[in-house]
């Protein structure tokens, strides 16, 4: 059974309930930021368009073949039948690469820590095998974050759109983008509108790293077969250039 988040940006009215709950229960410092980092796994922005305020989410969207996983040399991040992309801490290498692979620029590091680790938003893991739901969601006071079954949210989000075209733009974020996610978005605009990527954003990234990685093993074979060829060449070169020759330029024949 595989949850999620659907996020309705017309619901939201600024109140923050639900990062102050993502704070509380991570046990994170107190961060006045409103940008993701390691003390932040959820903020909310808010961009007026139209002369309408409209107020908005921005956390890990837990993406169904997620590139952090794919690009992490050693598993340290995992994606659970139940939906949120985890990490463990106690295999990561602090290589990174899950930072710049990211599509969403989600996972943050803890560069003010002699052992850093990368950080992000779990879905409240824990809470969801304990048959809890995550706390952003317990404290959102309009329903404008609900969690649930993904299959439920996708109806309810198309429902809404159905029944109010007036008030929805006609898209679900999050249902394809980056081959799609377990947190969808619906909004009064555009996604484009608040900053969200939208173009060429419909393959899962991690195909892509894939095949970068495929063609690995054939370029190094190839480097390896250039590199003796050169080696080979300039060897040869600098033996040619040892051998004395008169001024005609023809080889003199050392005595013995």
């Amino acid at each position: 059974m595989s949850y999620g988040f659907l996020i309705d940006t017309t619901l939201c009215i600024g109140c923050e309930a639900c990062m102050e709950a993502c704070q509380e229960t991570n046990q994170l410092p107190r961060n006045d930021s409103y940008e993701l980092s390691a003390e932040r796994y959820t903020v909310v922005n808010n961009k007026t368009i139209a002369d309408q305020d409209i107020y908005y989410r921005r956390m890990c969207m837990h993406c169904e073949d997620p590139t952090c996983r794919s690009v992490c040399p050693v598993g340290a991040f995992e994606k659970t039948a139940e939906g949120p992309v985890i990490y463990h801490e106690n295999k990561c290498m602090g290589c990174r690469y899950c930072i710049i692979a990211c599509p969403f620029d989600v996972p943050k590091f803890e560069w003010n820590k002699s052992l850093p680790l990368v950080k992000k938003c779990t879905m409240c893991y824990q809470r969801i095998k304990e048959g809890k739901i995550p706390a952003c969601a317990e404290a959102c006071p309009t329903g404008a974050t609900l969690f649930g079954q993904k299959e439920g949210l996708i109806q309810i989000a198309q429902e809404r759109i159905k029944q109010e075209k007036d008030k929805y733009h006609p898209y679900i974020y999050g249902l394809n983008e980056a081959g799609g996610t377990s947190v969808f978005i619906i909004s009064s605009v555009s996604l484009a509108d608040l900053g969200f990527k939208t173009k060429n954003f419909q393959e899962a990234f991690s195909k892509l790293t894939w095949q970068v990685m495929k063609e690995i093993p054939n370029v190094v074979a190839f480097s390896g077969v250039f590199l003796f060829g050169l080696s080979w060449i300039i060897n040869r070169r600098i033996k040619l250039q040892e051998i004395p020759v008169d001024q005609d330029g023809a080889q003199i024949e050392e005595e013995n």
